[in-house]
């Protein structure tokens, strides 16, 4: 039989829905690299006794646990509460950890688990991850675009002469981490990985975001109207601290300017 520790057991019955994953190069902006920023995100993990889910098996496993120790080059957690999902962690290449610690959202990879006896009691081992994602919500909350008032963004595009285009797209939705919009009609063709600087949004209100955009995906999409479209998914490339803050601040505005219209009609 596993032995648990209380605090770690605790946290799980708290919370016994796991947290979704999100896609890391979505929110680039807030990857922690540095071992110096990393650490001190874990040891506060540690100290508060902050659950951590525990994805694998390509999501369709998961475990609950909890920081037990953080060395300079390891990180150890507690044993899940069931030995097979004990199992099968171990078996896997790396597994996915999400937590939330003072209401931040902490993610991150680990590679390789391995048994050890840690203070007498059994546990999980592994290295310091190579990244880290910590990220609050109004830094990842994904806000779909008024229809009244559509963004627009004008993206750069150069043609094999070096002349540069100007192609308007609107904006589909937008967090701190990228964006979506339409592939426009008779236009340029965008495809995965393309990379575009100075791009410019007008925030109504709010100021001019200028970002560079990677293309992550692209999908077919099928409208309300029943129409056939293509879905266009962006990253943000080293968004700046200040654009982000005029992302934030422009989800923060439409999102009270709809309370405000949801309550007039209620």
């Amino acid at each position: 039989m596993n032995a648990i520790d209380p605090r770690a057991a605790r946290v799980a019955a708290d919370s016994p829905e796991p947290e979704p994953l999100l896609e890391p190069t979505d929110h680039a902006a807030f990857l922690l690299r540095d071992r110096g920023d990393i650490l001190p995100v874990l040891r506060g993990l540690q100290t508060a006794v902050d659950r951590v889910t525990v994805h694998f098996n390509e999501g369709r496993d998961f475990l609950l646990t909890a920081i037990i120790a953080v060395d300079e080059d390891s990180v150890t957690l507690d044993l899940g509460a069931d030995e097979e999902m004990n199992q099968r962690a171990l078996t896997a290449d790396k597994v996915f950890c999400v937590a939330r610690h003072e209401k931040v959202r902490v993610q991150f990879t680990l590679h390789g688990l391995r048994r050890v006896d840690h203070q007498g009691r059994p546990a999980f081992r592994t290295g310091l991850p190579d990244d880290l994602l910590r990220l609050q919500r109004r830094e990842y909350y994904r806000l779909s675009t008024p229809i009244a008032r559509p963004l627009k963004c004008l993206i750069p595009v150069t043609d094999d002469g070096g002349a540069t285009t100007d192609i308007e797209v609107h904006v589909a939705d937008i967090s701190g981490g990228g964006m979506a919009f339409m592939q426009p009609a008779n236009g340029f063709v965008f495809a995965p990985d393309m990379r575009f600087a100075n791009c410019r949004i007008e925030l109504p209100e709010v100021g001019t975001l200028v970002a560079t955009l990677q293309i992550r995906g692209v999908f077919d999409v099928t409208l309300r109207s029943g129409g056939k479209a293509t879905r266009i998914g962006c990253q943000f490339v080293r968004l700046p601290g200040p654009m982000v803050t005029l992302v934030q601040r422009y989800i923060i505005k439409a999102e009270r300017e709809r309370q405000a219209r949801d309550a007039g009609m209620a």
